[in-house]
């Protein structure tokens, strides 16, 4: 092993026999460790800040499988082993109370409501629930592949506002020899790329006046500069892929009379997502270069991420995939995930993979075909074992 490496203790027993039983009642389709620890995860609670009961359970996942577990000071899981791969995904999802339940997908033709989305081969269970793709699919996977194969694990929290799980995790640890981010992609599909992410807050203030007056006013400012921006930006060839463009977006928008009635005082938070192809540095001067008056405060930028098709890591998520029946599918995102600041910080091969059809992230019809968990369970015990 190279140096650096975190230790832990090697498992002792598959999860599948072991005892991971957290006070029974599972629907019998919830037949396996990993389906079980799936439908106890997706059933607590964990909006981002408020991941603890979830975090317990996987270090009582790992504890009962003879690993050595934690939660760190920013309350992210650390289950240390064999560097040669570390697993990693978020304990948080998105703010939402969606049923529990599994039930089969429907017949071909039908779709549950309220989706527009098909997942799953009729008649087979899918469990429903806020997190099932995003991503705590993809994280039980890793949970239970790092127990079969003796690799290092990490849940971080906080993916879902600010990555800082993520952040703490790079401060805190050397780099591994490989990392696989546990986003969802299709058990089926790894993820190579990443847009970056310019976030700024926009700042202006004008003195009052009458509505009449022509001269504009610190809300017209904060309009005409976001249209220059979103101008500047606009692709010259309308067949330009998305991941290949700068895509511009306002989040909102705060402005008015101050409280002593003296000034017009505005605030508009934007987003630019940054392909690969353009450096973040230039996005932000051409961003800026559109200022006339007012200022823009940004915040610490994501970097985009590109990784090779031809590391030994992609190579063996392709042969994993297809040992398992699967077609396999390279995929460029146009969000960010954690993979961008692991990119950034450290040099080695990395991939994201998870199951789940990302159509569903965030949405009231969030739902996972337990068939896909458990061929990504596979696939992901598949390749760590070639890693090690």
């Amino acid at each position: 092993m190279a140096a650096g490496k975190e230790r832990g203790a090697e498992p002792e027993a598959d999860p599948e026999d072991a005892d991971v039983v957290a006070g029974g009642g599972y629907p019998a389709a919830c037949d396996t460790a990993a389906r079980k620890l799936l439908y106890d995860m997706v059933s607590i609670p964990s909006p981002s800040g408020e991941e603890g009961r979830a975090a317990e359970r996987l270090v009582d996942f790992f504890e009962a499988n003879g690993r050595e577990a934690r939660i760190d000071e920013v309350g992210n899981v650390r289950a240390p082993a064999d560097d040669a791969v570390l697993l990693t995904s978020h304990v948080d999802t998105v703010p939402g109370d969606i049923p529990v339940e599994v039930r089969p997908a429907p017949p071909e033709g039908e779709l549950p409501e309220p989706s527009d989305v098909r997942v799953g081969d009729p008649g087979d269970p899918v469990l429903w629930g806020r997190g099932a793709v995003d991503a705590t699919g993809p994280l039980v996977s890793m949970a239970v592949a790092a127990v079969k194969t003796g690799v290092s694990f990490a849940g971080v929290v906080r993916e879902e506002v600010d990555s800082g799980g993520a952040r703490h995790l790079i401060g805190d640890r050397d780099a591994p020899e490989a990392v696989i981010n546990g986003e969802p992609s299709g058990w089926q599909g790894i993820t190579l790329g990443y847009r970056g992410l310019l976030e700024g807050t926009y700042v202006n203030t004008s003195e009052s006046g009458h509505s009449s007056r022509p001269e504009p006013n610190a809300i017209q400012h904060a309009i005409d500069w976001w249209h220059g921006v979103e101008e500047t930006f606009t692709p010259d060839d309308a067949e330009t892929a998305v991941f290949d463009q700068v895509t511009t977006k306002p989040i909102s928008v705060d402005g008015g009379l101050s409280d002593d009635g003296l000034a017009v005082e505005t605030t508009m938070d934007v987003q630019l997502r940054v392909p690969p192809s353009r450096p973040v540095d230039e996005i932000h001067e051409l961003a800026e270069a559109e200022l006339s008056t007012g200022s823009v405060q940004w915040d610490e930028p994501m970097p985009p991420v590109m990784e090779s098709p031809r590391t030994d890591l992609a190579r063996a998520f392709r042969v994993a995939i297809r040992s398992a029946d699967g077609d396999v599918r390279l995929l460029r995102k146009t969000g960010t995930s954690d993979m961008n600041l692991f990119a950034a910080a450290w040099d080695c091969p990395m991939v994201t993979y998870g199951p789940g059809n990302s159509d569903l992230d965030h949405a009231p019809d969030e739902r996972l075909p337990l068939s896909d968990l458990d061929r990504a369970v596979r696939v992901l015990t598949d390749v760590c074992r070639e890693r090690l």
